[in-house]
């Protein structure tokens, strides 16, 4: 039993997000983590008197130690009462931070869009899954977004958060997940963000460097799997895998561009400004709409390659922690 505690929730939470997606109609952890974040920024900037950059750190400080604590003494607390409650709760909690089925789900409505030639609607779907401005994005500007998004979140959404569930079960992704919620909502570098957020934003680096890699050398696997071009995916990740601003975000975009044989990034507008970008991949030929299904399978087939890795490591090291 002690086993399969250390390795059932990732399975569960695994398998439950493959097969339900994510529970808009529920009350959903990672958006109470939002709205703590937004409160403790209003609090934060009342009492800062100036120094943005320590009042940042401090949040950022303590929507760690909560969202950490509360998990942890959650699952202690299941685990205590009964192991089979603890593995039914820490695996809900495991399915609350995996985002695959959502990924693909929010950008097949792109590709569905597309296919049915209309463009507002597709614009409208990319919108709610990228940062970029869009309304001035054509269809072939749509596609590259969605797959850009695909390619990135299989590491931020996915292999991330089960890798530091490997490392610390629940508690440690819902820690994962709370930087990277952080990251996303402060760490801007505009007037607003660049102090208050930088912690927030640097930390997110720290927390993905190894995932991202970890990623990058599956997805090149998941490519030959997958019947993509796995032999440009290595070649392109070790040439453009630094083509961005963030150390990480290039990495698992530079093996999608290669096994697909695309270019992606670039120049992109965000609020109105141009932001000059380095390009990823070759432009071997012209992206397609197709391409956002081919991203998605080897987002699956990567995510499920880690997870297989993810339940080994714990077999072997962690079995029993939480028995």
């Amino acid at each position: 039993m002690v086993y399969l505690s250390a390795v059932l929730p990732l399975f569960i939470g695994f398998v439950l997000d493959f097969i339900l997606g994510d529970p808009y109609l529920l009350p959903h952890p990672i958006r109470l983590i939002g709205t703590l974040i937004s409160k403790l920024e209003t609090f934060m900037r009342k009492i800062a008197h100036g120094n943005e950059r320590l009042s940042g750190t401090v949040l950022a400080v303590l929507v760690m130690v909560l969202s950490y604590g509360v998990i942890f003494a959650l699952c202690i607390i299941c685990y205590k009462i009964n192991v089979v409650l603890g593995i039914i709760a820490e695996g809900i909690l495991c399915y609350y931070l995996l985002a695959a089925k959502c990924l693909k789900k929010e950008s097949m409505k792109v590709y569905t869009a597309i296919k049915e030639n209309d463009t507002e609607k597709a614009r409208k779907a990319v919108s709610m899954i990228v940062g970029r401005d869009t309304n001035c994005l054509d269809e072939t500007g749509i596609i590259k977004a969605a797959v850009e998004t695909v390619a990135e979140n299989t590491s931020d959404g996915v292999t991330a958060p089960i890798f530091w569930i490997m490392l610390g079960g629940a508690p440690m992704g819902m820690l994962y997940k709370a930087v990277n919620t952080m990251d996303s909502m402060i760490g801007y570098k505009n007037e607003r963000y660049i102090n208050f957020g930088r912690f927030a934003a640097k930390l997110d680096d720290v927390l993905n460097f190894f995932p991202s890699r970890i990623t990058a050398v599956i997805m090149v696997l998941a490519a030959h799997i997958t019947g993509l071009d796995g032999k440009a995916a290595l070649r392109i990740w070790k040439r453009d895998r630094y083509n961005h601003s963030s150390p990480n975000s290039a990495q698992t975009e530079a093996v999608c561009a290669g096994a697909l044989n695309v270019q992606l990034a670039g120049d992109a507008y965000y609020f109105g400004r141009l932001c000059k970008k380095k390009t990823i991949g070759d432009n071997v030929r012209s992206i397609e709409n197709e391409d956002i299904r081919r991203a998605n399978r080897l987002m699956y087939c990567t995510s499920i390659i880690m997870l297989v890795l993810a339940v080994a490591v714990r077999l072997l090291i962690f079995g029993g922690f939480y028995g």
